[in-house]
């Protein structure tokens, strides 16, 4: 089947401009140009991902006294695999995340505002600030605080990915990415901080055990981009700031503090219609398809493992044996 765009074009064709007078021309240049900018739009993937899902992240409490925004992990939206948590928080001293523990998955911590100061049981210690990035490991077992870094209010975004089985029981580590670490891109409107994965031909350093994309993009007013995902991938969009159209250009402007679920595709559009700049993540991951248990900071896949880590953690074993004896300053 050929499109109506493409026969439109395929007709333009059988009509050389030399033959047309200068009036004539500049207007079939100007027709074949609108007829190109509407192709590029709508057909940038042959199958683009659409919005499947969309749901507004709504304040609530966590920590002692911090606010966040959940969207991932509420109880309507559990996991979206391999993604368990997705939180916008906000924070100002002397609330904060004090002393808890985590096993089985990966915590990224990204700072839009402000700082966050890290402590945890090994002795390790670091504040990331705003544009800055911790992605850690918690694997079989840490237990750490994470407050603010000084006064007025600092936010942030903090994603929980999950681990594969073989992955549950591995050692904690993690990568901290400075401001300057992250690499960015940025044409015709369009800038991206590339935190995992690969955009605009930007690679991250970041090693991601379970495959993971993590873009950062700004759109200013009318511009676009096409970002391909791999098509095996689950994927979603939190908008940070302004408004923006997702999949469609005839689709409805969405707001911040949006989550959108992406459908299956080759890769997401998005157009920036607004007067104001459009912010927002671009996450996806290669899912692991196994069974999930979870029981607070503590994610395996059978119960039993669960009730495992719990005795774990109580008598100080299997990863958490520093837990008993240390608090944070």
């Amino acid at each position: 089947m050929i499109s109506a765009t493409k026969l439109v074009l395929l007709n333009l064709t059988k009509h050389k401009p030399n033959n047309i007078n200068t009036p004539k021309r500049q207007i079939y240049s100007h027709f074949l140009r609108n007829i190109m900018s509407l192709t590029a739009q709508s057909t940038a993937f042959q199958h683009p991902r659409l919005v499947a899902k969309k749901l507004l992240a709504k304040p609530q409490s966590e920590g002692e006294g911090a606010v966040v925004r959940r969207s991932i992990g509420r109880p309507e939206f559990k996991s979206l695999d391999p993604f368990l948590l997705l939180d916008e928080f906000s924070v100002s001293p002397p609330a904060g995340f004090p002393d808890h523990p985590h096993r089985g998955f990966e915590t990224v911590t990204y700072v839009l505002q402000g700082g966050i100061t890290h402590q945890d049981f090994a002795g390790h210690k670091g504040t990331i600030h705003a544009g800055e990035v911790q992605w850690m490991t918690a694997g079989r077992g840490i237990v750490h605080s994470e407050m603010p870094a000084g006064e007025g209010t600092h936010t942030g975004l903090q994603l929980w990915i999950n681990l594969s089985s073989n992955d549950k029981m591995i050692e904690p580590r993690y990568q901290e990415l400075l401001r300057d670490d992250i690499p960015n891109a940025e044409e015709d409107g369009v800038e991206v901080r590339v935190i995992a994965g690969e955009s605009m031909g930007v690679h991250s350093p970041v090693y991601t055990r379970t495959p993971t994309m993590y873009l950062d993009f700004t759109l200013q007013h009318n511009s676009q981009h096409h970002q391909r995902i791999p098509e095996s991938w689950n994927a979603f969009a939190y908008i940070i700031e302004g408004e923006g159209v997702f999949g469609i250009p005839n689709s409805p402007p969405v707001s911040a503090h949006h989550i959108l679920v992406l459908g299956p595709g080759e890769g997401l559009s998005v157009w920036n219609k607004s007067a104001k700049p459009l912010r927002f993540i671009l996450v996806g991951g290669e899912p692991l398809n196994e069974p999930v248990v979870q029981h607070g900071p503590f994610v395996m896949n059978t119960q039993a493992e669960i009730e495992k880590t719990i005795e774990d953690y109580y008598y100080g074993n299997n990863g958490f044996e520093m837990a008993r004896n240390w608090r944070s300053k």
